[in-house]
């Protein structure tokens, strides 16, 4: 029994176990649906980047483009340039990659994703192109956002 002054008030000890052990478990059940949507998201984001590799590999720079957002609003950052737009980005890519012998074999490595919220996530990874004359690589970041048309780049700085 505790006086707060004006009354009187019995803590009943087994009332609040049982509250504190219900909070402990809705915390728990939050806890493991965050990490759940995080690990689905992972998967989400790096099953784009499985396909884009293998469109890249196969010659196929329209289905790598797939992975991207299809907007005007599209950022791409490679070096000193930035390109803006979807439409923009695939023709820099089809003057610069117009042969199988510039597009070489296309790898991506040391991938970690991290999600942002339930429809966007942050993905640092390195690339490497496979040639006969160069293996060129380097790193990229890049801003994931689910559309109603699933996980899609919407932002890409690469060097």
């Amino acid at each position: 029994m505790f006086d707060l002054g004006f009354r009187s008030v019995q803590f009943n000890m087994k009332a609040i176990t049982l509250v504190l052990a219900v909070i402990l478990a809705m915390a728990s059940v939050a806890l493991a649906q965050s990490q759940k949507e995080a690990e689905q998201i992972e998967v989400s984001v790096l099953a784009v980047m499985m396909n884009q590799a293998a469109a890249w590999n196969r010659g196929d720079i329209e289905g790598f483009m797939a992975g991207y957002w299809r907007s005007d609003a599209l950022v791409f950052v490679s070096g000193d340039k930035v390109t803006r737009g979807w439409q923009a980005t695939l023709s820099n890519y089809k003057s610069s990659y117009n042969t199988a012998a510039k597009m070489g074999k296309l790898a991506f490595t040391d991938i970690e994703v991290a999600p942002l919220s339930k429809d966007s996530a942050v993905v640092l990874g390195s690339w490497a192109l496979t040639r006969d004359a160069d293996n060129p690589k380097g790193k990229f970041t890049l801003i994931f956002r689910r559309l109603k048309e699933g996980w899609r780049i919407i932002h890409d700085h690469t060097s």
